[in-house]
């Protein structure tokens, strides 16, 4: 692990009121183990990191399991085939035409960097990978961090909407807080341990999924009632 890799942010910058720590031991509790990112190779995982923007994991599994089907799950293969073939495997991970656009991309960067060997493009410092990532058409901050993070094995905090929403309703961040600002106050807070960071990640989808939903939130059963 690089010196990068291990900066943590100035603890200066965190609220006193929010302790990321007792969240994750709170969860833990309740939860275990989180086996989260569900997938076999880092290319599946990665390939679900891009399917999964806008749409339920549910439609991200039949997805990938269209690609298995067709042994389509190869870096040289998704390379060579046609976007029609492709968009039709992902169709039901939705906005199929423009995720396999964005699946293409990040799949022309690592034939053109690594010769398609998704092990050497893994296989960099931290900082170097996600920014690296950040600039393939398509993938965002999130995205980014959760190929980093659950694909490549990196240690960085992965902030999605159930994260945002759960810290905003009980009053630990802004509504309009920014991503990296939620990242630093998780980062700053918990050891670096790559199983906490997944962990915590997964258990944050798992109460925002279904808890701490939208719209009808089941706020009395929640597992975080009376936390903060």
């Amino acid at each position: 692990m690089s010196s990068r890799e291990k900066a943590s942010p100035a603890r200066s910058s965190v609220p006193d009121l929010f302790n990321a720590f007792l969240l994750y031991q709170k969860l833990r509790d309740r939860y275990g183990p989180s086996g989260w990112w569900p997938g076999e190779t880092p290319l599946e995982i990665a390939v679900g990191a891009v399917l999964t923007q806008n749409t339920a994991w549910s439609n991200v599994e039949k997805a990938i399991a269209l690609l298995k089907e067709h042994s389509m799950l190869d870096v040289r293969r998704i390379h060579s085939a046609p976007l029609s073939t492709l968009a039709a495997l992902i169709r039901p991970s939705g906005y199929y035409n423009l995720k396999s656009i964005r699946l293409k991309n990040l799949i022309q960067v690592i034939m053109e960097l690594c010769a398609g060997d998704i092990d050497a493009f893994f296989d960099r410092d931290l900082h170097d990978l996600r920014s690296m990532l950040l600039t393939v058409n398509g993938i965002g901050k999130e995205t980014a961090d959760s190929i980093c993070c659950y694909a490549a094995g990196k240690t960085i905090f992965v902030v999605d909407a159930y994260t945002r929403r759960i810290l905003s309703r009980h009053g630990m961040v802004e509504e309009q807080a920014d991503y990296e600002t939620i990242r630093h106050l998780f980062e700053a807070g918990l050891p670096r341990d790559l199983a906490v960071y997944k962990d915590l990640h997964a258990y944050l989808v798992f109460v925002g999924k279904d808890f701490c939903r939208k719209s009808r939130p089941r706020c009395e059963s929640c597992p975080l009632k009376g936390w903060a």
